[in-house]
């Protein structure tokens, strides 16, 4: 392939550190955080923003839903020069104690074989998805000084967003899962095929073992703010060396 398909950009339209959202208006308010932030893709409605975050080049960028979307976007923005992605993603808590707005910071991400994964890795095997050690160090550094509660631990990226029934949650559960979401694992895994550095900050949005309702995008936003900061931070002090 000679360069990207989807997203309609240049090389020099893209900055090295990407932050990653599923949401467009995530895209958007994120984006509101950096100076002097232009839009440089809205192809397929793929936000990509690009700016500075105290003074480094950052771009932030729509991912989509799932897997396959948040592939083609990775790859993409690969092939334009990124080096360092953090996706700030939402999930769905799966621990009793776990509140609408709290942190949850993934060191590894399950998936079922097959599908995408079997397409990249020819074999049914399971791959260690898990984040850049740099990426998640800075991650827990900065939630760490926030004051802002949360939890560091495995979850788990589920393809079927309304397949998650009680079978599900008792099942990766008892194998250590603390929350679900749906693209950590295609990120992390592909973040490490091509060379790239990845990591993860989730905010709950709802929670699988406890009536906690499903935050709308307006009641997640204040709880958004705080998180795509302290992402920010960890972006631009991680280092662009891949080797």
């Amino acid at each position: 392939m000679v360069g990207p398909v989807i997203i309609r950009a240049r090389k020099e339209d893209v900055a090295k550190r990407v932050i990653v959202c599923g949401d467009p208006a995530r895209v958007e308010q994120a984006a509101s955080l950096l100076e002097n932030p232009r839009l440089v893709n809205s192809n397929r409605g793929l936000l990509i923003y690009t700016g500075t975050y105290k003074g480094v080049p950052v771009s932030i960028a729509t991912h989509g839903i799932g897997g396959p979307s948040s592939a083609i976007v990775v790859e993409e923005l690969a092939m334009l020069g990124a080096k360092v992605f953090i996706r700030l993603g939402t999930c769905g808590a799966m621990v009793r104690g776990l509140g609408i707005g709290d942190i949850v910071i993934p060191i590894g991400a399950a998936y079922n074989q097959g599908g995408l994964f079997y397409q990249y890795i020819k074999e049914n095997i399971c791959l260690a998805t898990a984040p850049n050690y740099e990426v998640l160090s800075r991650i827990v550094d900065e939630v760490s000084k926030s004051g802002v509660k949360y939890v560091i631990g495995p979850v788990v990226s589920s393809d079927a967003f309304y397949a998650e029934d009680p079978e599900f949650v008792r099942k990766w559960t008892s194998r250590g899962v603390i929350a679900v979401e749906m693209e950590c694992a295609t990120i992390f895994a592909l973040s490490s095929m091509r060379g790239l550095k990845a990591g993860a900050l989730l905010l709950v949005s709802d929670s699988l073992v406890e009536e906690l309702g499903f935050a709308t995008a307006e009641e997640l936003r204040k709880y958004v703010e705080r998180a795509a900061k302290i992402a920010l931070d960890a972006l631009i002090k991680t280092s662009l060396d891949t080797n």
